[in-house]
């Protein structure tokens, strides 16, 4: 597979530039950032969460958690979970499962994303598959995100 489809025309409706790294396939975003050689808190990882108002993605650094309280009283939202592998099926059909790219925004789907990504220099992307990142400066991972909400919310594994 390659960048989804709805991916790809999000990044080219929004004029992006970013490089495409290419990597064996792996199945976690801690494998990814291993052999793709990035440190991990510069692989943005989206954590797809649920409530009854519907799906939002958090999206944080590969080396840290979802302060599940901290995101639900930023987005003033109760009860988020993990969605369910069906909603994800569903919502990113172009995608390989687990390989959902960080931009729900693409998708229609509430976006907040972590103040601890936008201070890196450069940020990694899933693509929609498990087997290439899209490379990008800050200040283009930045406007893309342009729309999305920002706040702390996440916590270091480490």
């Amino acid at each position: 597979m390659s960048i989804s489809p709805t991916l790809s025309n999000f990044l080219k409706e929004a004029g992006a530039h970013y490089d495409v790294c290419a990597h064996p396939h792996s199945r976690t975003s801690a494998e990814t950032a291993r052999v793709a050689h990035v440190p991990e808190r510069l692989l943005a990882k989206s954590v797809m969460l649920e409530d009854d108002n519907g799906c939002v993605m958090a999206v944080v650094p590969a080396d840290s958690r979802v302060r599940l309280s901290a995101l639900a009283r930023m987005l003033g939202r109760a009860n988020l979970r993990l969605c369910e592998e069906s909603t994800l099926r569903e919502v990113f059909k172009d995608c390989d499962p687990g390989a959902v790219p960080a931009f729900g925004m693409a998708y229609g789907v509430e976006t907040a994303v972590d103040d601890e990504l936008v201070r890196n220099s450069e940020v990694y992307v899933e693509s929609g598959d498990h087997e290439q990142l899209l490379h990008m400066s800050r200040g283009q991972f930045s406007e893309l995100m342009a729309h999305a909400r920002h706040g702390h919310f996440c916590r270091t594994e480490h």
